[in-house]
C-alpha cells in the first residue's frame, strides 16, 4: 500500500517534518511504501488565481501542477496531511495547495442542475497539526472543535473522504516531543493494519 504525506512547512529541521518522516518511517516498518510531498521545497504556488477559476467553472482543464498533485493522489492509498496550526487553522501554504487541487470536477462535482457529487470516497485521511499552546486553550475557546469542523469537515467530507485520525500534538515548543514522535511513526505502522489483516487471513 501507498500513502503520500504532504507537508506544509518551510524549515526541513521543523517538528513537522520530522512527524512527517516517522510516519513514514512507520509505513516502512509495516511495509508499505509512502511519498513526501514537501510543498515549500517543491515550490507549489498556493495561490488560487483566475486560471483555477475557469478550472472549477468546468471551462479549462487543471493547470499541469495541479494536475501533477491530482495524480500523485489518486496513485495513494491514503492521505497523510502534515501542519503546524496558524491562527487556529492551516498555514496558507497548505490551504492553498487545498484550495486548487481539491477542485471542482475532480474532488467533487457541483452543479445547478445535479447538485454536490462527492469524489474522493475512496480516500482514508489523516491529519497531523502542531501546536504551540496547550490543550486546555484549544477546549476553553473551542478551537479544537472549530478546526475539525472547518477541516475534517467542511474540506474532506465535503469531498466524501474518510479523516480516519485526527491529532493535534500541543505545546510543540516546550514539551518532550519524542511521545509525538513516537505516535507519528505508530500512525504509520497501523495505516493500514485493518486492510492488511483479511488479506492475510485469507491467504491462510
Amino acid at each position: 500500500m501507498h500513502a503520500l504525506i504532504v507537508v506544509a512547512h518551510h524549515d526541513p529541521r521543523s517538528l513537522t517534518h520530522s512527524l512527517a518522516a516517522q510516519v513514514a518511517e512507520g509505513l516502512k516498518l509495516s511495509g508499505h511504501d509512502a511519498e513526501i510531498a514537501n510543498l515549500a521545497a517543491e515550490g507549489f504556488d498556493p495561490r488560487f488565481s483566475f486560471a483555477d477559476h475557469v478550472v472549477h467553472r468546468h471551462q479549462v482543464a487543471p493547470p499541469a501542477d495541479v494536475a501533477a498533485e491530482q495524480a500523485r493522489i489518486d496513485r495513494a492509498d491514503a492521505l497523510v496531511l502534515t501542519f503546524p496550526v496558524y491562527w487556529w487553522s492551516m498555514p496558507g501554504m497548505l490551504k492553498g495547495w487545498i484550495d486548487r487541487v481539491f477542485a471542482n470536477g475532480w474532488a467533487f462535482e457541483y452543479s445547478q442542475e445535479g447538485g454536490l457529487r462527492k469524489k474522493l470516497r475512496h480516500l482514508k485521511v489523516h491529519l497531523i497539526g502542531v501546536a504551540g499552546v496547550d490543550a486546555g486553550t484549544f477546549e476553553r475557546h473551542g478551537y479544537d472543535k472549530a478546526i475539525k469542523a472547518q477541516i475534517d469537515h467542511g474540506i474532506f467530507d465535503y469531498c466524501g473522504a474518510t479523516v480516519l485520525s485526527s491529532s493535534l500534538y500541543f505545546e510543540s515548543e516546550s514539551s518532550d516531543v519524542a511521545p509525538y514522535l513516537d505516535a507519528a511513526r505508530a500512525i504509520g505502522v497501523d495505516m493500514f493494519e485493518a486492510v492488511a489483516k483479511p488479506e492475510a487471513v485469507e491467504a491462510i
